[in-house]
C-alpha cells in the first residue's frame, strides 16, 4: 500500500525542545528545590541533573537521586516535578524546514497528523505559540497522567480517518516511545536525529526505525520514494569519486539506501597515502579509508572512527602517518589484496554498503598542461602554480576494471558522479576504460554533482560550463542526464576567506545552456554553526551531506528542489 498519512512527534522533532526549553526546565527545577530548602546551591542542583542524564540517559529519575544524595524529603521530588513541567514558555520556533515542509505534504495530499504526549495545557501553549495548528488535518495531546496508551491513540486516530496502519507513518525522536508504538503496529518509522533520545537504540531489533534522518525536508523525498515502490532494501546508488566529496555524498545517502556503493580512485601520491604506496607496494588507502568511516551505521560511530582513522602521528618514524592507512596496509598484507582488505575492513566496521576501488592495477594520473609540459602522479596535477590543464591520462592505460565494479555500475538505479576534486578523483576513475563503457551501458540515471568552489591547481577560473565540458570530454558527450548546481551564494566574508586560498564560486555562466543537458539548481551549502568532519586536504566550500543526498533523490524521485529560509 502507498503511504496516506504522517504521525508528527511534536518534541525536539518539529521544533528545538532539549535547547530551548529543556534547559530552562532544568533550572526552574534547581532553583524550586533550592528555595525550597534543598541544602545546596541553584547551580549545582542544575549540574548534577545535567551530569545524571548523560551518565544514566533521558529516562532516568534525575529528581529522586538528587533527593536521596542529600537525604532530603521526598517531597522535594513533587517540587521539582512541577517546577520542571511548568507551562511557562518563550522563545519557542519550528526548525526553519518545518512549516514550509508541512505545507508542502498537505498539498501533496497526504493527511498530517500531530501526536504529543505531556501535561495538556503545556504541550495546548506549545502548539499555538510554534504557529503549528494549521498544518494539521488533527492534534492529538495526549496527557502523560490520564491519557490512552500510545498505540490506542494511533489507532483511534487512523480509525476515525478510514485508513490502515500500513498506510501512515510516525515521525518522531524516541525509538523507545512513539516509534515503538508505531512499528509494532506495522506503521513505517522515522527517527528524528536530534535532541535527548538521538543516541537512544531501541530495545529490540524488529524496533529499529525504517529510517533515520536529521532535517523534516527529507520526508518528502523518502514518501515519494517509498509510494514509488523505491526502499533503502532495493534503491541502489552507485557515488564515483574520492578525495573530500565523496564521504559527504555517501554520509547523506545512507539515510535513503542500505545499497550504496562508493567507487574510489587508486592514483592517490600524497601524503601518508603516497607513503605506504611507495614502501609496502600497495594501492592508496586514504580515499577508501575516508569512505568506509562515512559508511558506518551511527553518527556516533562515524565520529569516533573519524577521530581514531584520521589520527596522524606527529613524531619519529611515524611522523604524519594516518592510522586509518596503516590499519588498511595491514589488512592489505594479511588478505593479500587491496579489495579484500576493504572487504574485511567493512565488515569489521559493519559499514552499510560498499566501497570499491575502481581497479586493482597500478598506475598514475599523469597531465599535459597547456604549456606543452607533462606530469606525472596525482600530487603533481594538482600542484598549485602549473599551467592549466590541458587533458589528463593513466600511465598505464590498459588498466582492468574492478569486475564487482563493473557489476555495481551495470545494475545501480542512480550513478552519481562527483562531488570532488574534478580531475584527481572523479575523472581519474572514469580513465578506466572498463568503468566508463559500464557508466555508458548502464540504464541507471546518471547525475553529476558540480563542486561549489573552483580548487586552485585544477579547475582555476573554472566556470559550471567548464566542469560539465570536461566530464563530457571524458564519459561521453550527452551520457549524463542531470546536473546539479549550487544556487547558494555564502556570505562576502566566506567567499573572501576562499579567495585568500586561491579558490573562487563556481560560477553559473551562460555556456551551461548551450549544453543540451537538464540542469537542477538548489542550495548545496554545508551550515557553518554545524561542527565539521573535513576529509583532510584542502578546507573549502562543502556540499552540505542531508542537502546533497535529498537533492540527488529528489532528482530521481521527479521533485522540485527545497528552497530553505
Amino acid at each position: 500500500m502507498k503511504i496516506k498519512a504522517i504521525f508528527f512527534d511534536l518534541d525536539d522533532t518539529l521544533y528545538d525542545c532539549t535547547n530551548l526549553l529543556i534547559d530552562a526546565s532544568r533550572r526552574r527545577a534547581a532553583k524550586a528545590m533550592v528555595e525550597a530548602g534543598l541544602p545546596t546551591t541553584e547551580e549545582n542542583a542544575y549540574q548534577l541533573q545535567k551530569e545524571l542524564i548523560a551518565r544514566h540517559g533521558p529516562y532516568h529519575p534525575v529528581f529522586n537521586e538528587i533527593v536521596k544524595k542529600f537525604r532530603a524529603n521526598k517531597k522535594f521530588i513533587n517540587i521539582a516535578y512541577r517546577a520542571y513541567n511548568s507551562s511557562e514558555l518563550s522563545g519557542i520556533v519550528p526548525f526553519s524546514d518545518v512549516i514550509p515542509t508541512l505545507r508542502d505534504l498537505k498539498k501533496r495530499g497526504f493527511k498530517l497528523f500531530l501526536l504529543t504526549v505531556g501535561v495538556h495545557e503545556r504541550q495546548e501553549n506549545k502548539v499555538k505559540i510554534l504557529g503549528l495548528k494549521s498544518c494539521f488535518s488533527e492534534i492529538i495531546i495526549n496527557d502523560q497522567e490520564i491519557g490512552m496508551l500510545m498505540e490506542d491513540c494511533i489507532l483511534d486516530c487512523l480509525k476515525r480517518h478510514n485508513l490502515n496502519p500500513n498506510e501512515a507513518v510516525m515521525v518522531g525522536d524516541r525509538t523507545r516511545n512513539e516509534l515503538r508504538a508505531a512499528k509494532s503496529l506495522g506503521l513505517i518509522t522515522i527517527q528524528m536525529l536530534h535532541g535527548r533520545f538521538k543516541l537512544e537504540q531501541p530495545i529490540h531489533e524488529c524496533d529499529k526505525p525504517d529510517y533515520k534522518i536529521k532535517r523534516i525536508f527529507q520526508i518528502p523525498t523518502i514518501l515519494q520514494l517509498y509510494n514509488s515502490g523505491k526502499t533503502p532494501d532495493n534503491l541502489k546508488i552507485v557515488a564515483i569519486g574520492g578525495g573530500t566529496g565523496l564521504p559527504i555524498m555517501l554520509e547523506g545517502a545512507k539515510t535513503y539506501s542500505k545499497h550504496l556503493s562508493a567507487m574510489v580512485t587508486v592514483t592517490d601520491s600524497g601524503r601518508s597515502s603516497g607513503i605506504l604506496r611507495e614502501e609496502f607496494g600497495i594501492l592508496p588507502p586514504g580515499d577508501a579509508r575516508n569512505c568506509l568511516i562515512a559508511l558506518s551505521e551511527t553518527e556516533e560511530q562515524e565520529q569516533e572512527l573519524y577521530q581514531l582513522f584520521q589520527y596522524r602521528f606527529n613524531k619519529g618514524s611515524l611522523n604524519g602517518m594516518s592510522l586509518g592507512n596503516l590499519l588498511m596496509a595491514a589488512l592489505t598484507d594479511l588478505t593479500g589484496s587491496f579489495d579484500l582488505a576493504i572487504k574485511k575492513a567493512s565488515k569489521i566496521l559493519n559499514i552499510r554498503g560498499k566501497v570499491l576501488p575502481s581497479t586493482l592495477n597500478d598506475t598514475h594520473i599523469c597531465a599535459e598542461l597547456e604549456d606543452g609540459a607533462y606530469v606525472e602522479e596525482e600530487f603533481n596535477v594538482r600542484a598549485v602554480g602549473k599551467s592549466p590543464i590541458k587533458r589528463v591520462f593513466l600511465k598505464n592505460e590498459n588498466v582492468e576494471p574492478l569486475p564487482e565494479a563493473v557489476e555495481e555500475i551495470l545494475n545501480a538505479d542512480i550513478i552519481v558522479i562527483g562531488p570532488g576534486s574534478l580531475y584527481t578523483s572523479l575523472i581519474t576513475n572514469l580513465l578506466v576504460t572498463g568503468i566508463r563503457t559500464a557508466i555508458c551501458n548502464s540504464n541507471a540515471v546518471k547525475i553529476y554533482v558540480c563542486n561549489i568552489v573552483t580548487q586552485p591547481g585544477q579547475t582555476d577560473k573554472y566556470k559550471v560550463s567548464d566542469h560539465i565540458q570536461a566530464i563530457n570530454k571524458y564519459l561521453v558527450d550527452g551520457m549524463v542526464d542531470y546536473v546539479i548546481v549550487n544556487d547558494k551564494i555564502p556570505k562576502k566574508e566566506i567567499l573572501d576567506r576562499y579567495k585568500k586560498e586561491g579558490a573562487e564560486l563556481a560560477e553559473f555562466d551562460n555556456g551551461v545552456h548551450g549544453l543540451n543537458i537538464n540542469i537542477k539548481k538548489a542550495d548545496l551549502v554545508e551550515d557553518f554553526d554545524k561542527k565539521r568532519i573535513l576529509w583532510e586536504k584542502q578546507d573549502l566550500l562543502r556540499h552540505d551531506p542531508d542537502k546533497l543526498a535529498d537533492a540527488v533523490l529528489r532528482v530521481y524521485a521527479n521533485l522540485p528542489m527545497v528552497k530553505y529560509k
